[in-house]
């Protein structure tokens, strides 16, 4: 079987300033000023893109907007990944695909939104096909946010194991912290355990600090042929292990016979596999964080730790820059934006060129970004030096 391991390597990032309201501009004036300053950090031009992959959500723009508002002339191949907030990393296997295949030499990804002063979460989800069955069983008992879809996870996994919202709240004061740390970030003042066992609660058991932000703004993301990587202006960064999964039927997660278990539980063993490394080899993870919870069950998903033992796990400063696993450095969709995991990706590739600035992880080598789906569809990828 083909292996995607270091066929292709990340050679662009940029973004936008993270912000509550983008003052009026779309969703696409926000892509492209992402997509130029990524062209620029991997040095190159409009014309060197023949790729897009568009991962979803991305608001309404498509590929053809990218083309004929950036000049790309020679476009040889597009498409989306419909995934939520797994689709940004499930789009880094897709062109890794693409340029592996050599359909492409350098694939552009890009993901704006104004989810703040536009569509907000709650309206853009009661459109996706997916939540057909959501309506069929949560709707009726009230079940119409996010936050009420995932508390019961939360809980369940809280009656199992004995979790406890002290310890999410580990989660929030943490990446607060890193938040604090990046000059691109929405919340950036402190918060304590206290602070978030006194926010109000929003769907028992996740509290307002368990919540990740609505925002505006704009990531771009350059997936270049390997070999091409080497002539540019970057460092690579190899995309060594890549997977998807997608969590048991049904759809609607509160039908399923083990609920603390997502679709990343399936993918992780494939991507190790796939780059040669174990979750101890892992210097730095940037591990989408819609809900706190859902980063303490990709931790136990991913074999960090147990099964039940995602609490305890992340206590104590765990997560920390310097504890043993230092999670979501940029301060994650808790605390710097939310751009369905995007940034996540952004941030993992400035860790391992050592551009991190006050967040830098020490001497990160090897890192991993995931992806989590609307429902529990889950997407990682393992990164390298190159």
């Amino acid at each position: 079987m083909m292996t995607l391991a270091n066929k292709a390597a990340v050679t662009g990032v940029g973004d936008t300033d993270y912000t509550r309201d983008a003052g009026g501009r779309s969703a696409l004036s926000l892509q492209l000023e992402a997509a130029l300053k990524a062209l620029a950090d991997a040095g190159l031009t409009p014309r060197d893109i023949d790729g897009i992959v568009m991962p979803s959500p991305g608001g309404p723009v498509v590929a053809e907007d990218l083309v004929t508002n950036l000049g790309i002339p020679d476009l040889r191949f597009s498409t989306g990944t419909p995934l939520g907030g797994a689709g940004p990393v499930a789009a880094l296997q897709c062109a890794a695909a693409a340029v592996a295949s050599g359909i492409c030499s350098h694939v552009l990804l890009t993901l704006g939104r104004t989810g703040r002063s536009g569509q907000r979460i709650g309206a853009r989800i009661q459109q996706m096909p997916q939540f057909r069955t959501v309506g069929e069983f949560e709707a009726p008992s009230g079940a119409l946010a996010p936050a009420q879809y995932y508390a019961p996870m939360a809980r369940r996994h809280m009656e199992l194991y004995g979790t406890t919202s002290r310890q999410l709240a580990e989660i929030a004061v943490t990446t607060r912290h890193h938040a604090m740390l990046n000059g691109n970030a929405r919340m950036t003042q402190p918060i304590s355990i206290e602070d978030h066992q006194a926010s109000r609660m929003i769907s028992d058991p996740l509290r307002l600090l368990d919540c990740s932000l609505e925002s505006d703004g704009a990531v771009a993301i350059i997936v270049s042929a390997a070999e091409r990587a080497k002539d540019l202006r970057q460092p690579r960064i190899l995309l060594a292990g890549m997977a998807e999964g997608h969590p048991d039927s049904p759809s609607a997660i509160t039908q399923r016979g083990d609920m603390t278990r997502l679709g990343l539980a399936k993918a992780a063993p494939r991507a190790f596999a796939m780059a040669g490394v174990t979750p101890a080899d892992i210097d730095v993870a940037e591990i989408y964080d819609c809900f706190t919870y859902i980063v303490l069950c990709q931790l136990e998903d991913l074999g960090f730790c147990g099964k039940g033992e995602g609490g305890a796990f992340v206590e104590g400063g765990a997560l920390g820059l310097g504890g043993r696993l230092p999670v979501n450095t940029h301060g994650g969709l808790l605390s710097q934006a939310h751009m369905a995991g995007m940034n996540h990706v952004a941030e993992l590739v400035r860790q391992l060129r050592g551009e991190a600035g006050r967040a830098q992880v020490k001497e990160a080598e090897v890192g991993l970004v995931t992806g989590y789906g609307d429902l529990g569809d889950g997407t990682l990828a393992i990164m390298t030096r190159g």
